[in-house]
């Protein structure tokens, strides 16, 4: 089995079409055709479910999808390894964050390695913790700024960068916003603005109310950080976020500490694959972001 066979693969799938995968690859596509018909026989079993607007995985395209990346990872990460040995450090790294994780500077991080490492090709994906994990089992990151709780998400690493505090914020006519803090079972049955599931913040605060059984209704679920803080901001109710989001908005929200015993701690993490070595590109990220942080 070719590793370019597998290449190939992979770009039609994430296309799902030959003609796009093939510009991707930029190869013919008549050539990527034929790669994938050679992976197929080799393999005894149809990959794809092909028509005339686009093409979809079967269930053998399915399981080999994954693998597909991990392999193809594990070789880019030879040929980095290799690469590093000759003081060299090259190939691509695929970097996931959650937003305005305020304890790490992404944008700076990233500029300073690409001055640092100019061979090395850094791609950014943004999104929720959950989303970033999935992304890293599949292969198709190398590492993630993440925020969750103490316990290391299924097949992953956690390396500590910090921990912040949770704190409410609320409209300044709000009832909370002169109080010197809030406990968290004051909470109880306020109107809500949150994250989508899948954020670091909107997962510690389900299972803080949990544990607690405070019932809360959620009115209203955005997918940034400015958004939540406009619609808190025109008092379309509270949220609780950490403390470097809580402090964006000082003239426009009102920010409040949360107390109260609690076990879920806002952390702030670098999340790696598990069971193998980082590549050193992702190393030389990390070594970086502890220095930094």
């Amino acid at each position: 089995m070719e590793l370019r066979h597998l290449e190939y693969f992979v770009a039609v799938a994430e296309e799902q079409h030959f003609t796009r995968a093939a510009e991707r690859m930029r190869v013919a596509q008549s050539g990527l055709s034929a790669s994938i018909r050679s992976l197929e026989r080799e393999l005894g079993a149809p990959l794809f479910v092909r028509s005339t607007r686009r093409v979809e995985l079967t269930e053998a395209g399915r399981a080999l999808l994954a693998e597909a990346r991990r392999t193809l990872a594990s070789a880019d990460a030879a040929r980095q390894a290799v690469a590093a040995v000759k003081g060299l450090l090259r190939g691509t790294l695929a970097v996931g964050a959650e937003q305005c994780l305020g304890v790490v500077d992404v944008a700076r991080l990233l500029a300073d390695f690409r001055d640092r490492h100019p061979n090395v090709e850094i791609m950014l994906r943004q999104g929720a913790s959950a989303d970033l994990c999935a992304e890293l089992r599949s292969g198709r990151l190398d590492m993630a700024f993440v925020a969750t709780d103490a316990k290391p998400p299924e097949q992953l690493d956690l390396i500590p960068l910090a921990a912040e505090p949770m704190m409410v914020v609320c409209h300044p006519a709000h009832r909370f916003a002169d109080s010197a803090a809030v406990d968290w079972d004051e909470l109880e049955k306020e109107i809500f603005v949150d994250f989508h599931r899948g954020f670091g913040a909107r997962e510690l605060t389900e299972e803080e109310c949990a544990d607690r059984r405070l019932s809360r209704r959620v009115a209203v679920e955005v997918n940034d950080v400015h958004s939540l803080l406009d619609f808190v901001g025109a008092g379309l109710g509270v949220a609780v976020v950490p403390r470097p989001i809580a402090r964006k908005r000082p003239t426009q929200v009102r920010a409040v500490p949360l107390t109260g015993a609690s076990a879920y701690t806002w952390r702030v993490s670098v999340a790696l694959p598990g069971g193998r070595p980082a590549s050193p590109p992702a190393s030389a990220l990390l070594r970086q972001a502890q220095l930094t942080g």
